[in-house]
């Protein structure tokens, strides 16, 4: 009985080739953007989920009240912590800890060969007892024994080695051997921990300062995580680590909290972080995402099958005389869509097999379509499920409901009811698209609105250079600061080079809001401590970045009594409530008693998502630890070629490694430009599905009208006429989807707005643009066909008549 369903079935797509085409690929580009969007969404939703004891690990999370209206909280706390807890507390079973070195490259010297590289990590000796790795060659015992080993993951073994086994090759990172102790498979793409290089602790403790500062309660420098004992409280335990901590550091600001492991990648009140992290709103936007375009795709399907209900009414009215009961036709109309659905799941795999390269590309993930992979297949599945069942309900109960003796007498098979749904769902499709539109023209506004505006700061033909690290843990306040010196003079001897400026960050956006504790300023109050934005840098920082000086002076060469002096930004003139006039007010900073000297025009040091904060701008070259060059325009190359035999002369053996200060504004935005460009595809996706899904519609209803056209072009109707007759209904439906989807697309894209500190309004052209878009679209679809109906010649439409 099955085959003659599908044999049914399989005639009756091949007798109707042109809406057969349109279901089968429509659906399946609608399904491959389905499934690609769940790929992305699974993969988001179970970060960690890959370690075997996920549900008993946790990540101390530390709560630093700075006043009495901001706390910052941190992935970070103290080493010395670990131990404190393995010695004190029942409830730990263990503790792991890791150093990440996200910030900057650090340069892996394989036989006389650099590679830079900002995946590593530093981690105790308890990592791979906490943390499960697959280990391709060597193991972890080795790793644990020897302080100066390293371990790789796969794909950077290969790198550095190629086909050889990197086990007991050396690397050399600044001036110090490291031997491959183990190769580990690569991170999943689902994991926060993307590290590819792995150095112990005891390594970087080597180092006298860094075993100091590591073994100071005051030192939040490391991500400490605690695997806990079944039944193990949290609070309570979060209430004996704080204790701990309070009994070592002597104050009281401070609060524990206990993350766990599979709820690290959505956290988004952290005050910065080094770990793979989501938006789970972001999330959120994408399920609904690839549910409405499955929806619009199934939409085409299940219009395009009611509206061909009639050229089957005598085919059903027959089988039902001759014995074939409800439930039968029922289920062959059941198959006919698991087959147009099948066909379109192999067209789907195809389709994602050729999209994944450029997906990867756009979400900076590494997924594979690997049908070992169990949720590949579930997802692929459950979509074809979810398809089978939007596509076929509603067609089957109607085309099995006909009532054979109605449609021999010439009763119209379809009613009323139908063809408002059939226009409801086409209106459905355009709303879905529309709404895609104005959200796509609204984020590309608003990030070509950030862009064109002056952040304040000349960004253009700047290069920043960091100190390498060995060299920065080498020297250290006056020694670093002549060593700077003499490097700036060296650099500002080169031509193409215009001006060289020294600051204390790797870039003007790493600047951190930190606690105006250990500053005092004339008219404080005691219990007022707001957080501050320090800029350290040298007197040239303003002929590079060319902020402007809105009163008093900026620092001067050679004027000792400046380094105790301080420039405030507007803001921080403002929210400090310092006394007009500003300039020579009392200022501390670091023990030292200066005065203001100047106001700078606040400048965007930070994404415009935030507000500018208070800044303020130290003379501290002893903290400086990066250079910032000016290039002259048109000399950018020839210039870089002289700054690298300027490094060489000074660090021999450190590659250069530079970026510009532009790239770095770029950077800001990285998430909202690829949000946008998935966004952008996805529009085009829903429209040319509901194009597609119009087009089968136009050609039906040209069909259904032949008689109609003929006659009135007999009776001298023009081609234009005809084509407005047949587009108008259409046309109309699309303008009534504008109507619903502008108030509903507004609305969501004003909160996306909310999130930044500048934003652009929503003008009434960005949803004219939408609806233009939209309706000319439509009016292209529809008028292929309506131009064919009308072109042809009416003899052959009335020739049955």
């Amino acid at each position: 009985m099955y085959k003659i369903y599908f044999k049914t079935a399989w005639r009756n797509l091949r007798s109707h080739k042109a809406t057969s085409i349109i279901n089968i690929s429509g659906l399946a580009v609608g399904m491959a953007a389905a499934v690609l969007i769940f790929i992305w969404v699974q993969n988001e939703f179970n970060f960690d989920t890959n370690q075997p004891e996920e549900a008993n690990i946790y990540r101390i999370k530390s709560y630093l009240a700075v006043d009495k209206t901001s706390t910052w909280i941190w992935e970070n706390s103290p080493y010395i912590l670990g131990d404190a807890m393995k010695r004190e507390l029942p409830e730990v079973e263990d503790v792991a800890r890791i150093s990440p070195n996200t910030y900057r490259a650090v340069y892996l010297n394989v036989n006389g060969e650099f590679f830079p590289e900002k995946a590593m990590a530093y981690v105790d000796n308890h990592w791979f007892d906490v943390f499960k790795y697959d280990f391709i060659s060597g193991g972890s015992k080795a790793f644990v024994r020897n302080p100066f080993s390293i371990i790789l993951s796969e794909s950077k073994a290969k790198k550095y080695f190629n086909k050889q086994d990197a086990v007991g090759k050396t690397i050399r990172i600044d001036s110090v051997d490291y031997q491959v102790q183990g190769v580990v498979k690569d991170n999943p793409a689902n994991s926060s921990f993307a590290f590819d290089v792995l150095i112990p602790v005891a390594a970087k403790q080597s180092n006298k300062s860094e075993k100091d500062n590591d073994l100071d309660w005051g030192n939040f420098n490391y991500m400490t995580f605690v695997k806990l004992h079944p039944g193990a409280k949290l609070a309570p335990l979060s209430q004996k680590i704080k204790e701990i901590l309070h009994k070592n550091r002597k104050e009281d600001n401070l609060k524990i909290g206990l993350t766990p492991l599979a709820a690290l990648h959505f956290e988004d009140d952290l005050q910065n972080s080094q770990l793979a992290h989501g938006d789970k709103k972001v999330v959120y936007v994408f399920v609904a995402l690839g549910i409405l375009l499955l929806v619009i795709a199934c939409i085409n399907y299940v219009n395009l099958t009611t509206a061909r209900a009639s050229l089957r009414a005598k085919e059903v009215s027959v089988k039902k005389i001759v014995g074939a009961g409800r439930l039968q036709l029922f289920m062959q109309f059941i198959a006919e869509s698991g087959l147009v659905s099948s066909l379109s799941l192999i067209l789907t795999i195809v389709i994602i097999w050729l999209a994944l390269p450029a997906f990867n590309q756009f979400t900076g993930r590494n997924f594979v379509l690997s049908f070992g992979s169990g949720y590949i297949g579930l997802i692929l599945l459950g979509t074809l499920l979810v398809a089978v069942i939007l596509n076929s309900i509603y067609p089957a109960l109607l085309l099995s409901s006909f009532k054979p003796m109605s449609i021999f007498r010439g009763t119209s098979v379809l009613h009323l009811k139908d063809t408002s749904l059939r226009k409801g769902l086409v209106v459905v499709q355009f709303t879905f698209s529309i709404f895609l539109i104005i959200g796509v023209i609204t984020i590309y506004r608003q990030l070509k609105f950030i862009n064109s505006q002056n952040p304040g700061y000349k960004r253009e033909q700047v290069l920043t250079i960091s100190l390498p690290i060995s060299t920065f843990y080498k020297y250290k306040g006056d020694a670093r600061e002549a060593l700077c010196g003499s490097v700036k003079q060296a650099l500002l001897s080169q031509s193409g080079v215009n001006a060289v400026s020294l600051m204390g960050t790797h870039s003007i956006q790493d600047n951190q809001n930190l606690s105006s504790g250990g500053t005092d300023w004339d008219g404080r109050a005691k219990d007022f401590d707001p957080s501050i934005a320090f800029f350290n840098i040298d007197p040239d920082y303003a002929k590079i970045v060319k902020v402007n000086l809105l009163e008093g002076r900026w620092f001067m060469p050679g004027n000792l009594a400046d380094k105790r002096n301080a420039i405030l930004n507007e803001t921080a003139a403002r929210e400090l409530n310092l006394h007009k006039p500003y300039v020579g007010q009392r200022f501390v900073s670091r023990g030292d008693t200066g005065q203001v000297i100047g106001v700078v025009k606040d400048f965007n040091f930070k994404s415009m998502h935030e507000k500018i904060a208070p800044a303020i701008f130290k003379n501290h070259q002893d903290y400086v630890n990066t250079f910032l060059i000016g290039i002259a325009p048109g000399k950018q190359a020839d210039a870089i070629k002289k700054i690298q035999a300027v490094w060489g002369q000074y660090f021999n053996n450190e590659p250069l490694e530079y970026t510009f200060l532009d790239q770095e504004f770029d950077r800001l935005y990285k998430n909202d430009t690829k949000s946008s460009g998935l966004m952008s595809v996805f529009a085009i996706v829903a429209i040319l599905i509901s194009s597609l899904g119009l087009f089968g519609l136009a050609a039906f209803t040209a069909e259904q009208r032949g008689k109609e056209i003929g006659i009135r072009k007999v009776l001298g109707a023009t081609v234009s006429g005809l084509v407005a007759l047949l587009s108008k209904d259409f046309i109309l439906l699309v303008i009534g989807a504008l109507v619903i989807a502008a108030p509903l697309a507004g609305w969501l894209m004003s909160k996306w707005l909310n999130d930044f500190a500048y934003r652009i309004d929503m003008t009434w052209w960005i949803y004219a643009t939408a609806g233009i878009i939209a309706v000319s679209i439509a009016f292209v679809t529809i008028s292929f066909q309506a131009i064919k109906a009308a072109m042809a010649n009416p003899v052959k439409s009335l020739r049955s008549e």
